[in-house]
């Protein structure tokens, strides 16, 4: 019998790798070490020689270029994957941004344009890959993005990605409910906080992890190979008749007041 979790055969898009420390990396480790084809993007050419040694480690197919500031970009992107696989199983969408200013301020400060480009980036692309994807699968897929529990309630310093990633979880419910007819299944994955490169743009992100340890009831951290065991679950077939669900991979942090 084949194991519960086999991404064989399967061809999924890993967008948002950084490092080999990011929750994408994680992710993307996972699913390949369930038997997945893999392709992953890289943010610009800066970015790209951190990205390359992750997907050479794991056999990746190729990578492409992706900002989704740049327009046609993600069009493009998806335009490779058609022609190279000519259909896609699953997505990570692994990407936010904020201005620093907007970020470490109050969000009642917030500007028009930081507060717009946060919602671009980190939650309406999201909405376009998804889009992008759905002539891809054809027979049936999964798309995943990651969020955190600061859209539900007040988190010291995360100020305006709260709001943000509220709306990105609703967002996910509703390509979920969209696309479900299709076969198409929507999650959003909430990790407790992780050491990241992402996340050290959030001002006094160690007491935040601090915090985190304390309040989860086993006294400890997740890490992005949690993360990425989840991930590849809900890629499976094992999970699919499972859609729509805000799912957190936090030791338990979220139960507590």
């Amino acid at each position: 019998m084949k194991p519960l979790v086999d991404l064989s055969g399967k061809r999924g898009l890993v967008v948002g790798i950084a490092n080999e420390h990011s929750i994408a990396a994680g992710c993307a480790a996972a699913f390949a070490q369930c038997g997945a084809t893999l392709a992953a993007t890289y943010l610009n050419d800066k970015a790209k020689p951190f990205v390359e040694p992750v997907a050479q480690r794991l056999g990746m197919d190729w990578l492409a270029p992706c900002d989704v500031r740049e327009p046609g970009q993600l069009e493009a992107l998806f335009d490779e994957v058609r022609a190279r696989w000519g259909k896609l199983d699953f997505l990570l969408h692994s990407i936010a941004f904020a201005p620093r200013e907007d970020l470490q301020g109050r969000v009642v400060d917030c500007s028009a344009e930081g507060f717009a480009l946060a919602m671009d980036v980190s939650c309406h692309s999201f909405l376009r890959m998804a889009r992008l994807a759905e002539p891809l699968m054809s027979d049936g897929g999964c798309l995943m993005c990651v969020t955190f529990y600061g859209s539900e309630r007040v988190v010291a310093h995360y100020n305006l990605m709260g709001p943000v990633k509220a709306a990105l979880e609703s967002a996910t419910r509703y390509v979920a409910a969209e696309l479900g007819p299709k076969g198409i299944r929507a999650h959003a994955l909430s990790p407790g906080p992780i050491a990241t490169r992402a996340a050290s743009g959030i001002d006094r992100f160690d007491e935040l992890l601090d915090r985190a340890a304390a309040a989860a009831p086993a006294g400890t951290l997740v890490s992005i190979e949690d993360v990425g065991a989840l991930a590849a679950f809900l890629a499976s077939d094992a999970a699919r008749h499972i859609t729509g669900t805000i799912v957190p991979v936090d030791a338990g942090q979220q139960l507590m007041a």
